[in-house]
């Protein structure tokens, strides 16, 4: 999410969640913090999306429920949004916008400028605001053999370059990777070698949201003769949706539904799933691990047209491994070309420079080393170095014409959504959460008299720590460490915190010194 800010007017530019990390037990999603944006919705004129991803239109429902402002965006985009919207019950201004096209609001004027990316509908926009122009290339890359055959417009940025851009951000992601990202194109004429030596069935994973790539494989498909059946919940939905809309062009008579995959010969089957990344529920996992409709078989071919994204590895790695012990031929990336990058590469990115030949530069979109390479870039390129900002969350930038200047920063940050609960989870949960996962609970019930004397044997219950049959000795021993410790406080008393306190500690040495495990302990008393 970025905010553009100037006199009483604010504009949204994306509205993204991101997937909670390893260490973040327990939650679902991760969006931004809005705190600032609640103190000044008055000012809010508009939020413009980018593209349809997760990562830019992903906290749109939560944001909305606040901050009620009309919603820009293409076809495809406002379409996922609307799905989104529906899944939480609720709806919005959504206005549908073009490439070529320019909305105003407030002091802003913004031109829709098109890009590719690995989604349909990608948009950059060029900002017109009275201090200058801003260009944001939202997430991007230069292909010049679209699959929809409409090219990033790079006349126009040179255009905007030869007007005056004050500031660009530009999409960082894959400034570390040299020259240029391979054409979507490539991966149909990969989809084509293995479809020849398949035998059996094929199953594609992908993400949902790459229109482009199914596409490809629905072309393949016809070619060789196959019928087609999406699997997944969110494929079967985007895939629908994308028909509807006429971003995915399937002739009706290939779609099948799974019922009829027995009855169809396995070398007239193509399945297009979801599960590209691993996830636990998706469409692919669920076949590799027999808990789905379609068992996988030693005939079939599986090509997973996707990179896992940072951190999805071990769950990638796990699918794969599960599918090759049901016997079937894998195809993934690092194996052959079955995927490209929906972002632009290092003389890509020189291109955008050159041609807009921006007086202030802000990397966006990917790690802190990305953001300083392509900083770098941009003053090898002629930015001078005073004008090149790499920016944290939270950070205000001020800029004029005649300068640019970093500002007192304003709240930012992750929120954490669990459940129904958004940002009641915070870092003393986690921390809860990690013990509990990690060495489980250990919980003492103690029935105490009025003068802070037992009366009896407390009883223990353990969960996750250790089993209780077979720890007889462990358990009984720390019941004595327990009376032991309330006989020797220095006085009889009521002070239940008191109480409490002392046995967790006596207990936490106990137990660490007899298994070197550090489990929740949760003592509690009920007076008698």
């Amino acid at each position: 999410m970025t905010v553009f800010e100037y006199g009483d007017d604010i504009m949204i530019l994306d509205c993204g969640s991101m997937f909670p990390s390893e260490s973040m037990l327990g939650i679902d999603l991760v969006i931004p913090d809005i705190s600032y944006l609640l103190l000044n919705k008055d000012r809010i004129r508009a939020i413009v999306i980018t593209h349809g991803h997760e990562d830019h239109i992903g906290a749109l429902p939560y944001v909305l429920k606040d901050v009620n402002v009309p919603v820009y965006g293409t076809r495809l985009t406002l379409a996922l949004i609307e799905n989104k919207l529906e899944e939480h019950g609720m709806k919005a201004d959504l206005r549908r916008v073009n490439a070529g096209e320019t909305i105003k609001f407030g002091c802003f004027k913004v031109e829709l400028i098109k890009t590719t990316h690995s989604i349909a509908g990608a948009l950059a926009l060029a900002i017109h605001t009275p201090a200058g122009v801003v260009v944001h290339t939202g997430d991007f890359k230069i292909d010049f053999t679209p699959i929809d055959t409409e090219m990033v417009n790079l006349p126009k940025f040179a255009e905007l370059g030869e007007k005056g851009v004050l500031c660009l951000m530009s999409d960082s992601t894959n400034v570390e990777r040299p020259g240029y990202t391979m054409s979507e194109r490539s991966v149909g004429e990969a989809f084509e070698r293995f479809f020849k030596k398949a035998t059996g069935r094929i199953i594609v994973a992908t993400f949902a949201s790459n229109i482009h790539r199914i596409q490809q494989v629905v072309d393949t498909a016809l070619r060789f003769g196959r019928k087609v059946c999406f699997q997944g919940r969110s494929m079967i939905n985007v895939a629908s949706m994308a028909l509807e809309l006429g971003d995915l062009n399937v002739d009706e008579s290939m779609l099948i539904e799974i019922e009829e995959i027995p009855y169809t010969l396995p070398e007239q089957v193509v399945v297009i799933t979801t599960g590209s990344q691993g996830e636990p529920m998706s469409g692919l996992v669920r076949m590799a691990t027999s808990g789905h409709r379609i068992e996988i078989e030693p005939e079939d071919m599986v090509i997973i047209s996707a990179t896992p994204i940072p951190g999805n590895e071990k769950l990638v790695s796990n699918v794969v491994n599960q599918l090759y012990r049901k016997g079937a031929t894998v195809i993934y990336e690092s194996l052959a070309d079955v995927h490209v990058s929906g972002h632009a590469c290092l003389e890509e990115l020189k291109i955008i420079l050159s041609l807009t030949k921006p007086k202030y530069f802000i990397p966006v979109h990917g790690e802190y080393r990305h953001l300083c390479r392509h900083c770098e870039l941009a003053v090898s390129m002629g930015v001078a170095r005073e004008n090149a900002f790499v920016l944290d969350p939270g950070d205000v930038l001020e800029i004029s014409e005649d300068e640019a200047q970093r500002c007192a920063s304003v709240a930012a940050g992750a929120v954490m959504v669990d459940g129904l609960g958004i940002g009641d989870v915070g870092n003393i949960v986690l921390r809860d959460r990690r013990i509990l996962s990690q060495d489980g609970i250990f919980v003492v019930v103690m029935a105490m008299h009025k003068d802070g004397t037992l009366s009896g044997l407390p009883d223990i219950i353990s969960r996750g720590f250790v089993y209780v049959r077979e720890s007889e000795d462990l358990i009984e021993d720390a019941k004595s460490v327990i009376c032991d410790t309330i006989y020797d406080m220095e006085t009889a008393q009521s002070d239940w915190n008191a109480i409490k306190n002392t046995v967790r500690a006596a207990l936490r040495d106990y137990l660490y010194n007899r298994t070197k495990r550090n489990p929740m302990i949760l003592p509690i008393i009920v007076e008698v």
